[in-house]
């Protein structure tokens, strides 16, 4: 009879595998979710509002299908449009500087461009507005 040897010896040995399974899942964790990140190619700065903004209080540029310009509901050449957005907004209220481009689906780039490349060489913040449906 052996007495002396019934006793449990304690294994001193660490197990790894455990390990390697938690280290291997972080890695195609951080692996996925980098190829999901991109850069923006511009840097926007989206407008915040609480609740519903009024729209009756920003200047709205329209282009119609016909590439008419309007200011809010007044009809304006291509050629006036820098001058008369410059004469309706205030020159030193930022806040208050922008404008809302709402465009039909059959204008050209061109158009909208050209109303983007004013408010952009005059410091105007433009919203494009687009149908919620």
């Amino acid at each position: 009879m052996k007495l002396g040897k019934t006793r449990n010896k304690v294994s001193t040995e660490f197990n790894m595998s455990s390990m390697t399974d938690i280290v291997f899942l972080l890695l195609i964790f951080f692996m996925l979710t980098s190829t999901m990140v991109t850069t923006n190619a511009l840097d926007l700065v989206l407008p915040k509002a609480k609740g519903k903004t009024d729209s009756n209080k920003n200047t709205t540029v329209n282009i119609n299908g016909k590439s008419e310009f309007f200011i809010d509901k007044n009809p304006v050449s291509k050629e006036q449009l820098e001058e008369q957005l410059l004469a309706i907004l205030p020159s030193g209220d930022d806040k208050a500087r922008a404008i809302v481009l709402r465009a039909e689906k059959t204008v050209e780039y061109d158009n909208i461009i050209y109303v983007m490349d004013i408010a952009n060489r005059n410091q105007i913040k433009t919203v494009l507005a687009v149908d919620p449906k």
